[in-house]
């Protein structure tokens, strides 16, 4: 008997720790291919401190715009040069940024005001703002209206015209939205509505919600992306770590997987989807019609949750807070 524990014993152990390292690891390369994303610059923003919310992009002077909403400014990058070349200071903690390419324009939604400053991109000069009293936060621009959408307050979506810089209606919802992606097909905005625990659905034509999807053992539904042409939803929960593709003509559910915790963005792409995520991964899925399967389970830096999806460049932007004597940093991800 003696013996048979000393032979057995280092087997028990051995079994024991893999089936351990099997239950602890609910995202993993399980099924890695070759990377999807690789990281071929990082670019510095010395003095930038505290939480960077959203970004936006020129793509015709390659230049990046950060919400620096913790040092209350946006920072311009140029990712050409790799160099920090703005900032526009004097903001009330910056959550949503937009730039419209055919005005030049930036628009930035801030949260601690709740007002939209409008800035000359060439100039940075302000030429206007609307005030939306508080909490101003998410921004999409409508290319076929050409109407700007800001969610705000305790559950509103303000459309805003961006040449009279008024606001010309409100969409009403249940509570604070997050997350919202314009549907040109539908003539439709999908919206988180995570403090409801749903995903509300306006139509642009009246500007009144004509569907409420409840969300399904899972809440805390912050980041979205659509997939127009495929009528898909994808939508990234908190609680528990979550990430759900759906119908978006119908709001079932077609397939859901477990992801990275604290997601704050979700692009889709070419079958793929990207999820950056507050504890320091992107994961990345790929898509058929009926499910999802991880490919890639990515090691960024805790509290990187901040992304943006550049399509014709093949690349993602990804904002790195400073943590320690690191500095904040904008970390750039080719997509292979």
């Amino acid at each position: 008997m003696p013996l048979l524990k000393t032979i057995y014993r280092p087997f028990i152990i051995f079994v024991f720790a893999g089936l351990c390292l099997r239950c602890a690891s609910q995202v993993s390369n399980i099924n890695t291919e070759s990377d999807k994303i690789t990281l071929i610059s990082k670019i510095s923003m010395p003095g930038i401190r505290g939480r960077i919310d959203h970004i936006a992009y020129d793509p015709i002077n390659h230049l990046v715009y950060i919400a620096a909403l913790g040092n209350n400014t946006i920072e311009v990058v140029n990712i050409n040069t790799m160099k920090v070349v703005n900032s526009i200071t004097g903001l009330n903690e910056p959550q949503g940024i937009l730039y419209i390419p055919s005005s030049h324009t930036l628009v930035v939604a801030n949260g601690g005001n709740g007002n939209c400053a409008f800035f000359d991109a060439v100039s940075y000069k302000q030429t206007g703002t609307v005030s939306l009293k508080n909490d101003a936060d998410n921004i999409r621009y409508d290319t076929s209206s050409h109407f700007i959408y800001v969610g705000y307050g305790r559950g509103s979506i303000a459309v805003i015209d961006p040449i009279s810089k008024r606001q010309v209606a409100d969409i009403r919802l249940d509570d604070h939205p997050e997350s919202f992606q314009i549907s040109s097909k539908h003539n439709r905005l999908y919206i988180n509505v995570p403090e409801a625990g749903q995903i509300e659905v306006a139509d642009l034509s009246t500007n009144k919600i004509t569907a409420k999807w409840k969300n399904n053992n899972a809440s805390s539904n912050f980041p979205m992306a659509l997939d127009e042409d495929n009528n898909r939803l994808f939508v990234a929960y908190r609680n528990p770590a979550t990430l759900r593709m759906i119908n978006s003509e119908t709001g079932l559910d077609i397939y859901s997987a477990s992801c990275s915790g604290d997601a704050d963005d979700v692009f889709y792409k070419d079958s793929l989807v990207f999820v950056s995520t507050g504890i320091g991964y992107i994961d990345v899925f790929r898509t058929t019609q009926t499910s999802l399967t991880q490919v890639n389970h990515i090691k960024t830096s805790k509290g990187a949750r901040t992304s943006l999806l550049l399509a014709a460049e093949r690349e993602i932007l990804l904002a790195v807070p400073a943590r320690g004597n690191q500095p904040a940093a904008l970390w750039v991800y080719r997509i292979n």
